[in-house]
């Protein structure tokens, strides 16, 4: 008899929600700490999966707010505001940056990315 990787569901609805609040529960979730089997070392076998992406609650300030990014080179530092990166790349960008700095900063961050899907 085979047994299958059975992986837990999370489906979360971002319509009228703010972004830090469901970011920090979705991060939690994806290290396995609401779980009682909790180990750091020890990657969960979940799947969040966030639906309606476009339609959480950003006010003004917090599309004004500005990613930076630095090439390397001398005056290889760009600014860009959280809006502009909405028209651009969209709310999927938005929703990954968020969770992947709330992530622990080692080799499991991004296997863990992976158990992320974000719908808009």
């Amino acid at each position: 008899m085979e047994t299958k990787d059975i992986k837990k569901e999370y489906i979360f609805d971002a319509e009228g929600k703010k972004l830090g609040r469901m970011v920090t529960e979705i991060a939690m979730i994806l290290r396995g700490k609401n779980e009682p089997s909790f180990k750091p070392n020890v990657i969960p076998d979940v799947k969040v999966i966030i639906n309606n992406a476009s339609k959480v609650l950003l006010n003004k300030s917090q599309l004004e707010k500005e990613y930076k990014r630095y090439s390397g080179y001398p005056g290889g530092l760009t600014h860009e505001s959280r809006e502009h990166m909405i028209d651009r790349k969209g709310y999927r960008d938005i929703f990954e940056k968020a969770v992947y700095g709330m992530l622990p900063n080692n080799k499991l961050r991004s296997i863990m990315m992976k158990n992320l899907i974000v719908n808009e």
